[in-house]
């Protein structure tokens, strides 16, 4: 499978996908630690892909969504955005609407 194939996959199979520096719990940048504040803050299960431990990841995410920059968010198969996308969404109350949305189709299916 190559990495647009596993991009495609990972986006599928999980409502709400992050594609990061660093994890979690140990973001490597300022704008991907912002963008999990954010997540974490909606308390809704997600996934992440650091992509510094994927390198045919971290070349091939730009060219899957035509988005150059790090954190990728992906809401149910689509791209929401990047970091300041996140965080504006978080603020006017969205974001949460659209995670929750995302976990529950998910378990209704």
């Amino acid at each position: 499978m190559d990495a647009l194939e596993r991009i495609k996959k990972q986006v599928t199979d999980n409502p709400i996908m992050i594609y990061m520096k660093g994890s979690p719990d140990f973001p490597q940048c300022g704008f991907s630690a912002r963008a999990v504040q954010a997540l974490k803050a909606c308390n809704v299960p997600f996934a992440y892909v650091n992509i510094f431990e994927d390198e045919e990841v971290y070349r091939a995410l730009p060219k899957y969504a035509n988005w150059p920059t790090f954190p990728q968010l992906y809401v149910k198969g689509e791209l929401v955005g990047g970091c300041d996308i996140t965080l504006d969404l978080y603020q006017s109350g969205e974001l949460q609407k659209m995670l929750q949305e995302a976990v529950a189709d998910k378990k209704a299916a």
